[in-house]
């Protein structure tokens, strides 16, 4: 009897699509209800990603309550209290006492994802002899993957998040723990209408893609139809 292939465990970290509590940045040009319902096209679309990555075991680590559209996730654990860095390092802490091997996080802000990134992090993590961390610098300075053979809440705590030099302090913390870091490629985070029309662009077929065009395109500047 041949054993299983290892795997990595990917957790999802995201938050319940209401109105008014997730992509404010995207209001204006968009209504509350507008950004909540692009916010949920690109968690669906990260999480079929990540549930069509063959060998990982999904968590989603979720602010909020599941709802009806919330596809059947094997596993769906809620972030702790605190400033991001905690609910990330809690996050990882929790997946990986519930399986053993690496841990890769994403957020739900990059729909863009597809399994070969995936792929590529988790290979590198199970190789022996290779790194000990991966990261995926975004394009706003800051990071959307972040990969660890050992998680442990010290690489993580305390790092500034949601600015534009998290990226670089986050890098940092991990080359001072003494690890070992390889990046992966940067993707641009969904975080205002700009951002959210060049992502669209890039997979014209995707859920995210054709709730922002049934939406049409807007002046941010004015909120109305450009």
């Amino acid at each position: 009897m041949t054993s299983a292939a290892p795997a990595v465990t990917v957790v999802v970290l995201a938050k319940e699509p209401v109105p008014g509590r997730v992509k404010t940045r995207l209001t204006p040009p968009y209504t509350p209800a507008e950004a909540a319902a692009l916010a949920e096209a690109a968690l669906l679309d990260t999480l079929e990603t990540v549930q069509r990555f063959a060998r990982s075991r999904t968590v989603l680590c979720l602010e909020g309550r599941p709802w009806p559209a919330l596809p059947a996730v094997p596993t769906v654990l809620p972030q702790v209290d605190g400033g991001l860095d905690r609910r990330i390092a809690a996050a990882l802490r929790q997946a990986a006492a519930l399986h053993a091997g690496p841990v890769l996080l994403v957020g739900m802000d990059t729909p863009q994802l597809r399994p070969a990134i995936l792929h590529r992090a988790a290979e590198a993590l199970l190789r022996p002899g290779g790194p000990d961390a991966v990261l995926g610098p975004a394009a706003d300075g800051g990071w959307w993957l972040l990969g660890l053979r050992v998680p442990a809440d010290e690489l993580v705590l305390g790092v500034p998040m949601s600015t534009d030099h998290t990226g670089a302090d986050q890098l940092r913390r991990l080359e001072s723990a003494a690890l070992t870091v390889q990046l992966v490629e940067e993707l641009t985070d969904v975080d205002d209408a700009g951002a959210a029309a060049a992502v669209a662009a890039a997979i014209p077929d995707s859920r995210f893609a054709l709730a922002l065009q049934a939406l049409g395109n807007r002046n941010a500047a004015s909120g109305v139809p450009a």
